[in-house]
């Protein structure tokens, strides 16, 4: 079946893009890298979010993370729609800072398992749903997230995600829900009381239930 799971090893694919020809684990190096799918060119819930992306590309470079898109159309329609993009995030006189990848065979949408049924062109053949792949430095696939071609995504949430998960890729602990960096995390389930206070030197601290069971154990990093 089609597709990529959370865990697996992402396709080291070959691909021509704005950028020339790329081998994906080594556009990667030893990066974090962030791949994410558009419906077709010059349309516009994907312009949007592709102007969104280049507002956000410095943060993504702070996190060390790798941008690279893809939509199903050719180089030459992705450099002549990277000039409407940057003119819509209003810089019109810079450059897409990250590539675009051409699919418009849809040999990667189907590998990667992006096609949306539900949505087709004029010919009656369907286009990419809007996948968002988060590989770690590992090249293993750590989130993915798909939306229907109808709906734009929301990049402050996905920063946040990454946030999370290169916080926990380091630490013993998770995130709660609606966390924002710099808040308190939780204690994963699996560590001893023993080892976590030795682990967190600020300390843990434990939310009494009424079950009486010392799961909810937070801390600060």
């Amino acid at each position: 079946m089609p597709g990529v799971l959370l865990g697996e090893e992402f396709p080291n694919f070959e691909a021509d893009t704005t950028s020339g020809r790329i081998k994906f684990h080594d556009f990667l190096g030893d990066s974090w890298g962030i791949l994410f799918s558009h419906p077709k060119d010059f349309t516009p819930v994907c312009t949007t979010e592709l102007a969104r992306a280049a507002k956000l590309s410095n943060e993504f470079k702070k996190r060390g993370v790798k941008m690279i898109a893809l939509s199903i159309d050719s180089v030459e329609d992705h450099n002549s729609w990277s000039k409407d993009v940057m003119a819509y995030a209003n810089e019109a006189d810079s450059p897409l800072p990250y590539p675009i990848i051409a699919d418009d065979k849809r040999e990667l949408s189907v590998l990667l398992g992006m096609l949306d049924p539900d949505e087709r062109n004029k010919d009656g053949l369907p286009l990419t749903a809007r996948c968002v792949f988060v590989i770690g430095p590992d090249k293993k696939l750590k989130l993915s997230i798909l939306y229907p071609a109808t709906t734009g995504r929301n990049f402050d949430e996905i920063l946040r995600v990454i946030d999370s998960l290169q916080l926990t890729a380091q630490k013993k602990v998770a995130t709660p829900v609606d966390w924002k960096p710099g808040e308190k995390v939780m204690v994963i389930p699996s560590l001893p009381d023993s080892e976590a206070t030795a682990l967190f030197p600020n300390g843990v601290t434990t939310k009494e239930m009424p079950s009486g069971k010392k799961y909810l154990r937070y801390t600060k990093i």
